[in-house]
């Protein structure tokens, strides 16, 4: 007997970052994702702790630019959302554009609504899982009941 089991259905974790939250572009992140035909799995407002942060972020920790990323990450409220469809995980990264909004692309998230704030940080908006193993870890560590 063979298993009818389908293979699951890949997930990405998205966060709109505090600057997202503050100039009010949540709505507007959320509407191109669903427009693109993500399935929302979950979606919850959070303030990240340092703790969080310093899991979320392990791989940059001693270089110079963790600390100031880990206090503009905890600025303000993230959106915090789980993604669901083919392709999500490279889809959403397309959808959010190049790191630098100065230089992303028109119809993307950044290269719309990004701009360089010419701060220690990039204040780019939004953060997409880069692979399927990023993606696993940051929802476990940002949604651990699912």
């Amino acid at each position: 007997m063979t298993s009818s089991a389908s293979p699951a259905v890949p997930r990405t974790l998205v966060l709109v970052k505090p600057d997202g939250v503050r100039r009010g572009l949540a709505g507007e992140i959320l509407r191109r994702v669903e427009a693109k035909g993500y399935a929302l799995v979950a979606v919850e407002l959070k303030h990240a702790t340092e703790e969080l942060l310093a899991q979320h972020y392990a791989e940059h920790q001693g270089k110079p630019f963790f600390a100031p990323l880990v206090e503009f990450m905890s600025s303000g409220p993230v959106l915090a959302i789980v993604l669901e469809g083919q392709g999500v995980i490279q889809g959403f990264r397309s959808l959010a554009g190049t790191t630098d909004p100065t230089t992303a692309a028109p119809g993307t998230i950044r290269g719309d609504l990004g701009r360089d704030w010419g701060l220690d940080v990039q204040q780019n908006l939004v953060h997409g899982s880069d692979s399927d193993e990023s993606a696993a870890r940051e929802i476990g560590l940002w949604f651990p009941s699912l």
